[in-house]
């Protein structure tokens, strides 16, 4: 068992999604008992699968979809309180490779100063591409850009460096970082509160790490539908706003209106023959729904095709 780490899943209709995800912590060294699955009020039977398959999980029950942020802080919550050390923060939709766990939690022990790190990720259903291995705050389309996002698999993404994100789909923190930044902005309801949990561990004094040696395997934005739909693209256009309301300056608003918004016209002509148009015109929508004031919720959500994941 790998001492003090607790794990945080957070399911929304994750159906046998979890039982994966499941099976591969606790091969990966975790106590069942150590594991806290939030379940955002899902109708699939998947909270009493996680039950019957793995009795020792915390299951804590949502009466209704909370989103990932205000779901996962339940959970870093718990594990806090149970004197949780370090908390992987861990989606439904990944699996981890043999040793991968070791490998984060021996990358953030070498490095004292380090307070966030993260593994290599590869997509599923191509595991010789990568999805993400680490990410930088660009200020630019959605603000940031994930290392190596659909480039081959290779040494280069194997080494442990620094960067300025990792995603929250697979997140080794210490517990430091949450007692001295706060936990995640759930008012996100989903993206970018991983990226702003990173922003702040970094201008905090903590180094956020990426640990090539360390594999995972991601169904990525499965529950949200695909890559490129209009309820996701709503949401990211919205949260880029609030993360700019709250992290911006003159400069970066600068940029995400030259890169982001003036942009829009030519992604629309580029993407409506492909039967994309809707997921921008939704982009525009969440961008002029929180410039008004708007949050994300599930409500907001309603009007929006392709849902799943434990955000909603």
């Amino acid at each position: 068992m790998i001492a003090g780490v607790w794990a945080v899943i957070v399911n929304w209709n994750g159906g046998s999604q979890n039982l994966d995800c499941l099976r591969s912590l606790v091969g990966q060294g975790i106590d069942p008992a150590r594991i806290v699955l939030i379940d955002n009020a899902s109708t699939d039977g998947s909270p009493a699968a996680v039950a019957a398959e793995f009795p020792a999980v915390t299951l804590l029950r949502n009466a209704e979809n909370q989103g990932y942020g205000h779901g996962t802080n339940r959970g870093i919550r718990h594990a806090l309180a149970a004197g949780a050390e370090t908390v992987f923060l861990v989606n439904n939709d990944l699996t981890l490779a043999s040793g991968a766990l070791a490998a984060l939690f021996a990358a953030l022990a070498a490095a004292p100063g380090a307070g966030i790190v993260g593994p290599r990720i590869v997509l599923r259903r191509d595991p010789g591409t990568i999805w993400c291995a680490g990410g930088l705050v660009t200020w630019r389309q959605n603000l940031s850009t994930m290392i190596g996002h659909g480039r081959s698999d290779g040494p280069v993404y194997r080494a442990t460096r620094e960067v300025d994100y990792v995603p929250g789909c697979a997140m080794l923190v210490r517990r430091a970082v949450f007692e001295r930044v706060g936990l995640l902005d759930g008012d996100y309801f989903a993206y970018h509160e991983d990226v702003e949990l990173c922003v702040k561990a970094k201008e905090a004094g903590f180094a956020v790490l990426v640990a090539g040696a360390a594999l995972a395997h991601h169904d990525a934005h499965h529950s949200t539908g695909g890559g490129y739909n209009p309820r996701r693209k709503y949401m990211m256009g919205a949260n880029t706003v609030w993360f700019l309301k709250k992290h911006g300056t003159p400069l970066r608003w600068l940029s995400f209106l030259l890169f982001d918004v003036f942009s829009l016209p030519f992604v629309l002509l580029r993407r409506a023959p492909r039967g994309e148009g809707a997921a921008v015109l939704a982009k525009a929508r969440g961008m002029l729904d929180a410039a008004r004031g708007r949050r994300v919720t599930e409500e907001s959500l309603r009007g929006w095709t392709n849902g799943s994941r434990g955000e909603g």
